[in-house]
């Protein structure tokens, strides 16, 4: 059985998928993207742009009873692996060892042209 997670303290979704679906105790997260859900703004900075995707994600963790300490994958689109230091300086500011699994890509473009979207997987 699957259940829907919308959390009003992250971006709705912009098309026709959940923000999270959780479903045998394994939440998925949708690729978040740097909007800022009272703005509707996107940062300037790839800084900034990945501390928002966190905050969404984090607002979506607590909506359906998680924390980052059940985040088991990640995977990060980059626009330009120029920026992965930087991306990973913060990454690594939500996750303590034993960290999760990633995967990390540099796309031809992402939406709104942001510079980052991150999709979460967590477990209970």
């Amino acid at each position: 059985m699957k259940k829907i997670i919308n959390s009003e303290h992250a971006p709705k979704a912009i098309g026709p998928y959940s923000q999270a679906v959780e479903a045998n105790g394994t939440l998925y997260i949708s690729g978040q993207l740097p909007i800022n859900v009272q703005t509707g703004q996107v940062p300037d900075t790839i800084e900034e742009q990945v501390e928002q995707c966190f905050s969404n994600i984090s607002a979506i963790l607590k909506e359906a009873g998680y924390s980052f300490e059940n985040v088991v994958k990640s995977l990060v689109l980059l626009d330009d692996l120029a920026n992965f230091a930087a991306m990973n300086e913060i990454y690594g500011k939500y996750y303590t060892a034993p960290y999760p699994a990633r995967i990390c890509y540099q796309v031809a473009k992402l939406p709104m042209g942001v510079k980052v979207e991150i999709e979460t997987t967590a477990v209970k």
